[in-house]
C-alpha cells in the first residue's frame, strides 16, 4: 500500500506542475498580446516584431 500512496503522490505532483506550466504559459501570453498592441500604438516596430517572435515561440511550445 506504502508503493501506491508514492505513485499517487508523484502523479499528482506531476499534474500540478502540468497545470502551473499552463497557467504561467497563458499569463505571459496575455502579456505579450497586451504588450504587442502598445508597441503598435507606439508604432515601435523592433518592439513589435521581438514580442511577436517570443509569441509565436511560445505557441509552438504549447
Amino acid at each position: 500500500m506504502g508503493k501506491m500512496n508514492v505513485s499517487n503522490d508523484a502523479l499528482l505532483a506531476l499534474f500540478a506542475e502540468m497545470i502551473w506550466d499552463q497557467a504561467i504559459r497563458k499569463h505571459r501570453e496575455e502579456n505579450l498580446y497586451k504588450e504587442i498592441d502598445r508597441a503598435l500604438a507606439k508604432g515601435d516596430q523592433p518592439s513589435f516584431l521581438a514580442l511577436t517572435s517570443e509569441l509565436r515561440l511560445l505557441q509552438s511550445l504549447g
